[in-house]
Formats: structure tokens, C-alpha cells, sequence
């Protein structure tokens, strides 16, 4: 499972003009789900990202989790974060899970985030959507269940 996660001021994401999710301060995560993933990465990354210290203490230092600072949680599905262009110049996605395995896994992700004592907005699973950043710092980290970066 594969996360791009980023420290926003705010961040919504819209569906054919209608806002289906939104938050301020807070995370969004643009999320997707490889063909190997499971539950386990599911609760790894939820439990990651519930708790990296990304954001600002009274020191300036990043020294507190969204969990800390009362913030929001945005969870994006990206099935793109499993793109493959080391060959030719029209990417592969033979890495990302099948449509309804990356469903049920997204969902749970976001169950996990829940238990986690947050409260995700959420896009919508395989629609066309607009996302809208406000990115804070800027600051984007990668993050990938199995260690990858």
C-alpha cells in the first residue's frame, strides 16, 4: 500500500462540482492499494499516518501527530501511485489491485484511521474527481507498507 501524504491548510476534493469531502488543517492522503496488500497494510499505514509528527510544536520543530493537533484526514484513492514507467513512456499498472480488492482495502484503511480516533473524509472510490490543496510548508511525504521508501 502505497501513501502520498500531505500537510494541508485545507483541502476538499469535488465530484462532477459538488464537494463530497473536506477539511481544514490537517492531512490529506492520496491513497492506493497494490495487488499483494492485505489488512496488515492497512492498520500499518492507518496507524503511521495517525501518528507522524509532521506538524509544528511551540518550538517551530515538527514534533506533533494530526491526532495531536485535532486536524482532519482527506483519504484520496490514487490506483496512479502504482504506476510502472521504467518501460516506454505510457505507464503500466500491472502493480495496482483489481478494482474491487482495492475497494474493500480502501475502506478498511479508512476503518483503521477511524480506530485511530480520527474521523476521514473520503473522495469517491473510482470516480473522477478534483482535488483541491492548500498544501502547508510545503510538506509531502511517501510512505509505502512494505518499506519501499
Amino acid at each position: 500500500m502505497r501513501a502520498v501524504v500531505q500537510r494541508v491548510k485545507e483541502s476538499r476534493v469535488d465530484v462532477e462540482g459538488v464537494s463530497v469531502g473536506a477539511i481544514r488543517e490537517g492531512l490529506l492522503v492520496f491513497l492506493g492499494v497494490g495487488a499483494t496488500d492485505s489488512d496488515k497494510d492497512c492498520e500499518y499505514l492507518s496507524r503511521k499516518i495517525a501518528h507522524l509528527r509532521i506538524f509544528s510544536d511551540d518550538k517551530g520543530l515538527m514534533n506533533r501527530s494530526v491526532i495531536d493537533t485535532g486536524g482532519g484526514v482527506l483519504v484520496v484513492s490514487q490506483f496512479t501511485l502504482w504506476a510502472d514507467c521504467r518501460k516506454g513512456r505510457r505507464p503500466s499498472f500491472g502493480g495496482a489491485a483489481k478494482a474491487e480488492t482495492a475497494r474493500i482495502l480502501y475502506q478498511r484503511f479508512i476503518e483503521c484511521l477511524a480506530a485511530e480516533g480520527l474521523r476521514p473524509e473520503t473522495g469517491r472510490f473510482q470516480e473522477d474527481m478534483e482535488v483541491h490543496i492548500v498544501n502547508d510548508g510545503p510538506v509531502t511525504i511517501l510512505l509505502d507498507s512494505t518499506g519501499g521508501f
